[in-house]
């Protein structure tokens, strides 16, 4: 599995700190954009297989802000796109082992579309950009601390002091960006559970003990 990659390199850490509480989470009350039972499974097909092609292919240009933020907000608004030939052309998606086994279309609203254009921030105003913290705080609910109930797409949130940071469960393994590009390195990074739950530094460590894991989140206009 993306064999290619280098696995488990080390984030970069803010200063020390200790671990606040969220508040403000998005409702659970369901607004007209939020995406049913079936939208939401092509959804998070959609995402995470977009944050994979990353993974694989490595950044794509049309990704500006590259940080753990920058790659979530990125990917959710690829995915409420149209997947049209244009689209899959302009992600390098349309041949070879991009193009195998696409997820499945999502139907969406014209509104729905725009979701991800549409992120509630800390001053309660809504735009393009928001925060690993605005991501979680005002646009997620929360699952759990256990990793074991996270889904596909699902969100890690961790609060390391001065920076939060964000993971993405792909299912099999965790994708994240460390928020640092050079010439000879993307940033990207992937890791399985097992290798992160041995982390050296165990502020990364997902575990309930760990008062830096904050827990899993999972995007408010998604159905449980």
């Amino acid at each position: 599995m993306l064999a290619a990659l280098a696995l488990a390199l080390a984030l970069p850490l803010a200063s020390g700190g200790r671990a606040w509480a969220l508040s403000g989470l998005a409702s659970d009350t369901p607004d007209a954009d939020a995406l049913d039972a079936l939208q939401s499974a092509a959804f998070r097909a959609w995402f995470v297989r977009i944050v994979g092609e990353q993974l694989r292919q490595g950044p794509t240009p049309r990704w500006y802000q590259r940080d753990c933020a920058g790659l979530v907000r990125f990917a959710v608004g690829e995915a409420l796109k149209v997947h049209d030939a244009r689209w899959l052309r302009a992600n390098g998606m349309q041949g070879g082992t991009s193009a195998r086994q696409l997820p499945p279309e999502l139907s969406l609203s014209p509104t729905q579309r725009t979701l991800g254009q549409r992120w509630t921030r800390a001053d309660g105003s809504t735009g393009a950009y928001a925060s690993a913290l605005a991501l979680v705080q005002g646009n997620s609910r929360f699952v759990a601390r256990n990793v074991n109930l996270a889904q596909p797409g699902d969100l890690l949130f961790y609060d390391q002091g001065d920076e939060q940071h964000l993971m993405i469960w792909m299912g099999q393994y965790l994708a994240y960006h460390t928020g640092t590009v050079t010439r000879a390195d993307n940033g990207l990074r992937a890791v399985t559970l097992s290798r992160l739950m041995q982390w050296n530094d165990s502020r990364w460590q997902p575990q309930d003990g760990n008062p830096n894991f904050i827990g899993v989140f999972r995007f408010a206009f998604l159905s449980r």
